[in-house]
């Protein structure tokens, strides 16, 4: 089965377009599974906001107390879940939401309890259901919630987890779904990049700011299993009559 993982951030949830969509019908029709794997920043944030709960980050990582978890799979696995899987099906796309930690979707572990509280890294992911509903032509919509020691439910990192659904169900692509139309130099998209041509970018001031991890993430989601890897615009068409658009990561070439 010939799969694409999209990892889709909550800033840009609100943001898909009609051309996004369009995209995502014309990879079923060339017979492609699609996966979705969603985060939810924006929608927790304010959620915390509102309980007057404080937040903060530690590497890039969201230290997350018990209450901070309750209130993540409240804005993950209500809201953002159920809104994604409405957007799909308004347009004319079968899926199904599915909370991660339910029945071992996802399995993780701890990564630091005592500096970062509830906060995962995936160990397992259930292949063989993701794989099952594809084959019934659903779209599964993942939060990135896992199943933890002793019962416990872990927050994960959502450019972790769709890696891993990545590398679990040897995607052919993997898409990281953001507001703008990927890597830009001078206001020119760059439609490739090698690894060390990336980190030149980084070193040059040209990739800046909330880009960098997003760019670190794909370089990171190269695996034996996943060869392609694109960052891509929710706001228009990521593919177009065969054509990726977006700014693709490439492997380097090795020489001997």
């Amino acid at each position: 089965m010939k799969t694409i993982v999209v990892k889709c951030g909550g800033s840009v949830l609100s943001e898909l377009s009609e051309a996004f969509f369009d995209s995502m019908k014309e990879l079923q029709e060339q017979g492609y599974a699609i996966v979705f794997v969603h985060g939810g920043g924006p929608e927790i944030n304010s959620m915390l906001e509102a309980l007057q709960v404080k937040s903060e980050f530690k590497n890039g990582l969201r230290v997350t107390s018990k209450q901070v978890l309750k209130t993540a799979e409240l804005a993950l696995a209500g809201s953002l879940n159920r809104q994604l899987v409405r957007m799909l099906e308004k347009h004319g796309i079968r899926a199904i939401g599915l909370n991660s930690s339910d029945n071992g979707l996802l399995e993780a572990d701890f990564i630091d309890q005592e500096q970062l509280g509830y906060v995962g890294d995936v160990t397992a992911v259930n292949s063989p259901f993701i794989q099952l509903l594809c084959q019934e032509q659903l779209l599964p919509v993942m939060t990135p919630l896992a199943a933890g020691p002793n019962g416990t439910v872990l927050n994960i990192n959502a450019d972790h987890a769709a890696c891993a659904v990545a590398n679990a169900l040897k995607a052919e692509h993997f898409l990281m779904v953001t507001d703008v139309d990927g890597v830009l130099k001078d206001g020119e998209l760059v439609p490739t990049l090698t690894e060390t041509e990336t980190k030149a970018l980084i070193d040059k001031g040209i990739i800046s700011g909330g880009m960098i991890p997003k760019v670190q993430s794909a370089l990171k989601a190269f695996s034996d299993h996943v060869q392609s890897v694109h960052i891509v615009s929710g706001k228009k068409a990521f593919y177009e009559h065969g054509e990726w658009l977006g700014t693709k990561f490439i492997k380097e070439k090795v020489t001997i």
